[in-house]
């Protein structure tokens, strides 16, 4: 009997080798193997270690995959602890950028492997420096393995050299007709051996367990080496193939295609157009062609040599094909141009529940991140086709991050829970960044495809029902855009690349080879390069058009220059006239394509210059956080928070987006439990305390006039550092890890109040009769002591602001706009002002909000009252799904017996929650899985159904373990 194995190897992506990424003494590994050296070459791979030093700073961190392993990622009896520095794992340098790890006593033993029924398939490494920031891995960022075998013959082709991946595939090479391959290929016992050339021997040895041949290329297209090892019962061969380019087709762009995927009538064809400059050749591999090169998908270059293209056809409507491009026959990469992409890495760890149907990674076909094309792909119907947007000058919007805010972390939870947002009034929603970055979980700031939504946070279609329900509730929708830098997974970056000194390289046209800002992060875009103009506003478009975003927070707007100082904070921040003409130029072409559309400058540079941007029309963030932090526990040093004033600017128009908390701020609460100020019995520390110190920073913030941010849960008095790390410590690289999410805080009565202070004064605000109020109003303030008074004084109302933010009682002697009757905002209580000023004393943390017209009636809805109801029944349950604390809201439109219960889908109630008579209005109850009526509702779906005067409404939710 013959046992006949194949290995097959697409070689796909090249450069000329002198050594392999990693290879091992010996070449086939058993799991008896006794003494293993493993020695890798930072030349190669993602070059993580090239030219490193100290050179014994180099560590080993080692596992292996094993039968008890559930993925290829799923190391087991790792070694050592990342960012250790133990004897145990450290390498030996050989010099050249090359380190050995060895193994000593078994491989079995080294790994303390005792079942004998597990085997060992994979050898895992890395190569790390001792902190474990460099890391040298394959080039496409994956794990690297070496595999362990059995004892049965086996052949491998040892040159052309393969890259370390758990299935290999071939390192870079790049050949032309006339050149020569040198084949080696190695059998793990003395058999006869053969080399095949294109079907052809070429070389043959008999009794042996190497073998060797140099062959010449004479035509071009695709070429297979095979290597075949043969003894008395049994046949190896290892195969691979790789492509060797045709002369290419110089020809202009068809009418009409632009940069991108082109879809044709009829949904069976498109036209593909890259932009790729100094690039010889482009071929296209995917579903279509079995991800193999040939001379019909090798793409035509435009004559300026600017441009690829190419037509393909035979495509079936609706069916999703992934595709890359192979570039100058080296270089695999997704087409950056894609409105989704597949990550063979980061794909399986989304839910099915965010995600669903999502298509499989053509694992075994290719590797590294893949792109997506699909003709005749049905299209949004939106119900708010034309959405009109808030007055920029009166913005209130809530920041958000996904991940952060419900425990589905997907679109179509958060549009579910909308009308928590609803309720705090406020008429904007900036998401943090969304389009795809690395990994799963992240703040954003990481972009690598700037048309495709992160699969993280669920679907296309999802997003955009997003962003139609929250117009349908008035709200508009700001994304937060990252185009001050790029990361390493991003095509344009890889596509220009600087091996050497790893960093973009010199002709890359769109990114600084090296940032010319402080505080950069990533690969840093040349604002001043036309090709990168030409990104900007496509990726702009793209969102306003497609996705309707109504405008864009721009992240490190400062850092749009090329004014060089990379290292001088203070420099670069001054007056810059070159930045401003940058956004000019992109606040110009917003307008062109939206008019209306919000451009938000995350600035902070000189004020002469954030004066113009304001002048032109842009908004300009404006952080307060420190000093309203200062204020809130009660301490007199920096406690002034009038730079959130945009007239203390000297601006002239009301362009400032004021905030006491942003995301990338530290939380007020926090500071104020952990590091509060006291007098006697009185203690920011307390909760109760603090909540009413921030009850009163929101009164000034909100009545300052122009456009204002909160960050989420701001509201609820979150008080979680934004350092906290997972396993509840403090540290500063935790700033972006996940933070918990307590949705039961909007059960405690002191939290809800400070909620429904927020929202009353948001309302109030946004009532259309006073929106100049809070724009353009008459202001005067004294927010230098601890008794801080601030008056907004118009023709439509008068506002008078008082707070004590100090820690004992204070007096200030204040002026009202006019004699006579003014109102509590907040209260039902009237204050009756002399025409003179006159004493007034509050203790500490107390405050007032008056105005000059009696609001008793206005329509404020708090969220735990009765209120003005909608016209419909309105029934929701936050988040969904639930994990184990939740809030149920209801609105009925008459008064009448209610009944609130669970019921599971086989119809079976599982518990009553409310049985009652209850008035017309709104109301909002706390929901937990191990409360008293809840029953202990196992994981699962059910039903919520509200029954109210003989009409019922019910809403599926889901339960989580």
């Amino acid at each position: 009997m013959r046992f006949v194995c194949f290995i097959g190897l697409l070689l796909i992506i090249g450069l000329p080798s002198k050594a392999q990424l990693l290879r091992s003494n010996p070449i086939f590994i058993t799991d008896t193997s006794s003494s293993i050296n493993i020695t890798c070459d930072a030349t190669r791979g993602n070059q993580g270690l090239l030219n490193y030093t100290p050179v014994s700073d180099v560590y080993a961190h080692i596992g292996c995959i094993t039968t008890a392993s559930s993925s290829s990622s799923d190391w087991k009896y790792s070694k050592f602890t990342w960012g250790t520095t133990t004897s145990a794992a450290q390498c030996v340098s050989l010099g050249n950028n090359q380190w050995k790890y060895s193994i000593t006593g078994g491989l079995r033993s080294f790994f303390g492997i005792t079942n004998s029924s597990e085997k060992i398939l994979r050898i895992a490494i890395l190569f790390r420096n001792g902190s474990g920031g460099k890391v040298l891995r394959n080039a496409d960022g994956s794990d690297m393995y070496l595999p362990v075998t059995d004892t049965a013959l086996q052949v491998r082709i040892m040159q052309p050299f393969s890259q370390p991946t758990y299935t290999r595939q071939p390192e870079p090479l790049t050949k032309n007709v006339g050149d020569t391959v040198t084949i080696t290929a190695n059998a793990n016992q003395s058999s006869n051996l053969k080399l095949y050339w294109n079907g052809s021997v070429i070389a043959a040895q008999n009794n042996a367990v190497t073998i060797a041949a140099n062959t010449p290329i004479i035509s071009s297209g695709m070429q297979t080496i095979v290597s075949e090892a043969t003894n008395s019962n049994t046949t190896s061969r290892d195969t691979f193939s790789f492509y060797v380019a045709t002369p290419v087709t110089v020809a202009a762009l068809p009418a009409g295609v632009k940069d991108g995927i082109n879809y044709e009538p009829g949904d069976t064809s498109l036209t593909l157009v890259l932009f790729a400059p100094l690039k010889n050749s482009v071929s296209v591999v995917g579903d279509f062609n079995n991800w193999t090169q040939g001379g019909n998908y090798q793409m035509n270059r435009t004559p300026d040599g600017n441009r690829f293209w190419l037509r393909i056809t035979g495509l079936t409507p609706k069916v999703e094909y992934a595709y890359q491009y192979i570039i100058d026959g080296t270089l695999k990469v997704a087409d950056y141009n894609t409105e989704k992409i597949l990550d063979p890495v980061n794909d399986p760890g989304i839910p099915a529940a965010t995600y669903p149907s999502l298509k499989s990674y053509p694992t075994g076909k290719t590797t590294g991140i893949v792109s997506i094309m699909q003709t005749g792909k049905a299209q949004y119907n939106w119900q708010v086709p034309a959405f009109t947007k808030p007055n920029k000058q009166n913005l209130v919007i809530y920041e958000l991050l996904v991940r952060d805010f419900i425990a589905a972390q997907n679109w179509q939870t958060l549009k579910d829970t909308l009308s928590y947002i609803k309720r705090l009034g406020v008429n904007a929603i900036e998401l943090m960044p969304f389009s795809e970055f690395e990994g799963n979980s992240s703040w954003g700031y990481n972009p690598i495809f700037y048309f495709a939504p992160d699969k993280a946070y669920g679907t296309e279609t999802a997003l955009k029902q997003f962003v139609d329900e929250c117009h349908k509730q008035g709200m508009a929708v700001i994304m937060d855009l990252v185009m001050n830098h790029s990361f390493g997974q991003s095509p344009m970056v890889q596509m220009y690349w600087d091996a050497q000194n790893n960093r973009p390289a010199a002709n890359s046209p769109w990114f600084n080879p090296v940032a010319t800002h402080p505080y950069s992060v990533g690969y840093d875009f040349n604002h001043a390069s036309q090709a990168t103009k030409d990104f900007v506003d496509r990726v702009t478009t793209h969102w306003m058009l497609n996705y309707k975003i109504d405008g864009f927070r721009w992240d490190l707007s400062k850092g749009f220059t090329q004014t060089n100082n990379p290292n001088d904070v203070a420099a670069w921040s001054a007056y810059d006239s070159s930045r401003i003409a940058i956004w000019k130029r992109i606040y110009d072409q917003m307008q062109a394509t939206v008019p209306g559309s919000y451009c938000i400058l995350e600035h902070f540079a000189a004020n002469q210059e954030e004066i113009e941007l304001s002048n032109y029309g842009m908004l300009l963030w404006g952080n307060a956080n420190y000093n309203f932090n200062q204020a809130t526990m009660g301490f007199a040093t920096d406690w002034n928070f009038q730079w959130g004033i945009y007239q203390n600017r000297s601006w002239s128009k009301p362009n400032l987006v004021t905030y006491m908390e942003s995301h990338d701020e530290e939380r007020l609460m926090y500071k104020n439990l952990n590091y509060g100020n006291a007098a006697g019995a009185y203690s920011v520390k307390d909760l109760n305390t603090a909540l009413k110190r921030n009850e009163m920073a929101a009164a000034f913030w909100a009545m300052i006039p122009g456009p204002k941010l909160l960050w989420q849960f701001g509201e609820l008095g979150y008080d979680y550092s934004i350092n906290q790390c997972q396993n509840a410590t403090i540290d500063n690289s935790c700033r972006t890890s996940p933070k918990p999410i307590h949705w039961e805080y909007a059960t405690n009565s002191n939290r809800l109040s400070l909620y429904n202070v927020y929202a009353q004064l948001i309302k109030l605000r946004l009532l259309p009769a006073y929106t100049t109020t809070f724009t353009t109003g008459n202001l005067s303030y004294d927010l230098s002591g601890a008794f801080k008074w601030l008056q907004l004084n118009s023709d439509s109302l008068k506002v008078m602001v008082l707070g004590n933010f100090d820690v004992n009682a204070a007096t200030a002697s204040i002026s009202f706009p006019s004699a006579g009757t003014w109102y509590n905002y907040l209260t039902d209580a009237t204050y009756t002002a002399p025409a003179t000023a006159q004493s007034i004393t509050l203790q500490p943390g107390e405050y007032y909000v008056f105005t000059n017209k009696n609001f008793r009636n206005i329509v404020v809805t708090a969220i735990n009252e009765p209120g003005t109801p909608v016209a419909n029944n309105h029934l929701a349950i936050l988040p969904n799904p639930v994990n184990t604390n939740g809030i149920i809201e209801y609105e009925i439109p008459a008064s009448g017996k209610l009944m609130l219960d669970v019921w599971d889908l086989s119809g079976k109630r599982m518990t009553i929650l409310e049985d009652a008579y209850k008035t017309k209005g709104f109301y909002r109850v706390p929901f937990n899985r191990n409360g008293l009526h809840t029953g202990n509702l196992a994981a699962g779906t059910y039903l919520l159904r509200m029954l109210i005067n003989g009409k019922q409404q019910t809403i599926p939710f889901i339960m989580n373990n």
